[in-house]
């Protein structure tokens, strides 16, 4: 029973992080993208038309990062204590322009006319916050150096030419759901630029998918193998030919004037590409050496906070779901929620 548990307990709990990243890396994305497109928005209106889209939503989306981060230190507190040492720097700006973000969210409507520092700090804290999530997936794909179970690397181990790119592409990413979200939840001039923004957008992003796919297995031999040894390569193939798949689709529904299909063709490449970067990295919990068993608490410990979580997550989830659901519609130009 005790084996049972030992094994079984840690991929749960892998399972339910890996879930909350998921649905943060979604949710919590495309307002994310607002902010990184607020500067290429001309007028007054339309960047008020902008913020209100996701007026309703942007806050509750941050819950999924605060179980994500919680959970790590609950049920993995190895490697929490070698994470955040190696990630230390991006991890701090990252939740610093959180903060930033979110602050300029909420004054920016009360310190009209005289907000434009405010735009600038939503701008700035949005672009800032995803290029750091960016830099800290970087660095936990090419590996933290361990010894005797403690980080023994430097505090700029994670600045390398891999991050910085990992960075870029994952703010185009996000702007590349910012986009869509635009042409699915707004109208006028708003959902019209966002069209033609996601087209240019799509094809970097896909640039950024394909230099990813082919950087990290030709200079990570342990990603290189779990791809291209057999029989893995058998069963593995369908992943890049559906991601192309659903880029066609998504080009193909951005030329057709489609409202809803841009939108929920970007979080399916953003779910494949997931869905790659765990089958690179399964079972480590912090690569290249230690995995979710080395890592994780005793099982007395998860137990206990899965019973909690348990209760909690279909809480989260329905009052997510009753948002969404009661904010559901396009924005016009001027309307709002302030």
């Amino acid at each position: 029973m005790d084996l049972t548990l030992d094994f079984y307990l840690p991929v749960v709990w892998a399972g339910l992080i890996a879930t909350a990243v998921a649905m943060y890396v979604i949710l919590d994305g495309f307002d994310l993208g607002i902010g990184i497109l607020f500067p290429f928005a001309r007028k007054e209106a339309e960047r008020d038309q902008m913020m209100n889209s996701v007026a309703p939503f942007w806050d509750g989306n941050e819950t999924w990062l605060i179980l994500g981060g919680g959970g790590l230190w609950v049920a993995f507190p190895k490697a929490y204590s070698i994470i955040m040492p190696a990630l230390y720097l991006p991890v701090i700006i990252m939740l610093l322009a959180l903060i930033f973000r979110g602050v300029s969210f909420e004054f920016r409507f009360v310190a009209k006319p005289r907000h434009g520092h405010w735009d600038f700090a939503f701008a700035a804290g949005s672009t800032v916050a995803a290029f750091c999530q960016g830099l800290i997936l970087g660095g936990l794909i090419q590996g933290i150096k361990v010894e005797n179970g403690a980080f023994a690397g430097g505090p700029f181990d994670w600045l390398t030419p891999f991050s910085l790119m990992c960075g870029v592409g994952l703010v185009c990413g996000y702007a590349l759901l910012g986009a869509t979200w635009l042409i699915m939840r707004t109208e006028g001039e708003v959902a019209e630029r966002g069209r033609r923004q996601a087209r240019t957008i799509l094809l970097i992003v896909l640039a950024f998918i394909a230099l990813v796919s082919l950087w990290t297995p030709y200079a990570i031999d342990r990603i290189g193998e779990r791809w291209f040894s057999t029989p893995n390569i058998y069963y593995l193939w369908p992943v890049p030919l559906v991601t192309a798949g659903l880029a066609l689709l998504l080009w193909t529904a951005l030329e057709r004037n489609h409202t809803a299909t841009p939108f929920l063709a970007t979080l399916g490449l953003f779910l494949l590409s997931y869905l790659g970067l765990a089958i690179s990295t399964f079972p480590l919990m912090v690569p290249p050496s230690v995995t979710v068993w080395q890592a994780a608490a005793v099982p007395a410990s998860q137990i206990f906070t899965l019973i909690g979580t348990l209760f909690m997550l279909p809480i989260i989830l329905a009052y997510t779901a009753f948002v969404y659901w009661t904010f559901r519609g396009k924005v016009r130009p001027g309307e709002g929620y302030h």
